[in-house]
């Protein structure tokens, strides 16, 4: 019987399938080691269904060169087909069974150079934060000898030098030591974070479609170059409102009975991407209230909510603007909205 459709769990050494055929019968229950993938798969042309987890972007693109369809799905929408006790067996049947649905959502499929870029964006995530978090360390063993530092990391550089060096206070000459080694820490990881960022930039010049995106007022080069590795081919989504709620950027909602409750903004999609989004659109609004221009949108939301409400409002707009750059390869225009009124 010929197989139409493979469910694959996949893990780092034994990959779990199950396959199906044009009548949704099982037809295939097997377990293979890594090397013997391939092989199985070079002359079996099918659909074939996996979890977007690690590893999932690399078959999907090695399976897709042997001729076969590839989906990828998000863990959370295979789940509830999971029939009974979770195992890989269990978990494969399950990702066979909801790539076959016709209303399944699907995660695009990276290619190399999106993994490349994204990759250089998690490793200088990381290291802001170890810097954060080294900082805070230094903040808070000062703290306890009565040493007050304000937040910021450009107060450690300014002022711990100095409490070092004064001879007044208690600290121990061991202790003072140790500061030194944290405090020259934080600077090796501050060098790792800009040497990243300039390579972020530079990949970002070369890159037309993340300096079309950059002209947004609140996305610059680092914003610009995630969105566009992150997105992909933006015309995967229907609509500007798809992509902000796959960025989480929308109300949740707690609805029944016909009435419609809308709750915070979902948090749904890539924490990394909606971050740096609302800090570009925090960065607009500081540049706004200078100017007072009264006659903008953002002005009159600005004067009817908080500003945390009207930064998410404008990184939920961005959004959408940036899902109509990429989908027509049009160039940003301030002045868009008003022309075409006047038109």
């Amino acid at each position: 019987m010929k197989i139409t459709t493979i469910g694959i769990d996949l893990a780092k050494t034994v990959f779990a399938i199950h396959g199906v055929n044009e009548h949704g019968r099982a037809v295939l229950k097997k377990v293979l080691k890594r090397d013997q993938m391939a092989a199985f798969f070079a002359n079996l042309p099918c659909l074939i269904g996996m979890e977007a987890c690690g590893s999932a972007h690399y078959w999907a693109r090695k399976l897709q060169g042997m001729g076969h369809t590839v989906r990828l799905m998000a863990p959370q929408f295979v789940k509830p087909y999971v029939k009974a006790n979770k195992n890989d067996a269990a978990d494969a049947e399950a990702i066979c069974e909801a790539v076959a649905r016709p209303n399944m959502r699907f995660v695009p499929i990276k290619n190399v150079e999106q993994q490349s870029v994204l990759s250089l964006h998690r490793v200088r995530q990381g290291f802001v934060r170890a810097r954060t978090a080294q900082a805070n360390q230094i903040r808070g063993l000062l703290s306890e000898f009565g040493l007050v530092i304000p937040q910021g990391i450009t107060h450690l550089a300014g002022r711990v030098p100095g409490l070092l060096e004064d001879a007044t206070n208690e600290l121990t000459g061991s202790f003072r030591q140790l500061i030194e080694r944290l405090l020259e820490h934080v600077k090796e990881l501050d060098r790792q974070v800009r040497e990243l960022e300039a390579q972020i930039r530079v990949m970002h010049r070369e890159n037309e479609v993340s300096c079309r995106l950059a002209r947004v007022p609140g996305i610059g080069p680092i914003t610009a170059s995630a969105l566009v590795a992150s997105i992909g081919d933006a015309k995967s989504f229907a609509n500007g409102r798809q992509l902000a709620a796959w960025l989480g950027l929308v109300p949740r909602q707690n609805s029944s009975g016909g009435k419609n409750v809308l709750l915070g903004i979902s948090k749904r999609g890539d924490t990394y991407l909606r971050t740096l989004l609302i800090h570009g659109a925090r960065s607009v609004i500081y540049a706004a209230n200078r100017k007072e221009d009264k006659e903008s949108w953002l002005h009159n939301l600005l004067q009817r909510r908080n500003a945390n409400v009207t930064a998410v409002a404008l990184a939920n707009k961005n959004v959408r603007v940036v899902w109509a750059l990429l989908t027509h390869a049009r160039e940003f225009r301030s002045d868009y909205m008003a022309s075409a009124s006047a038109a």
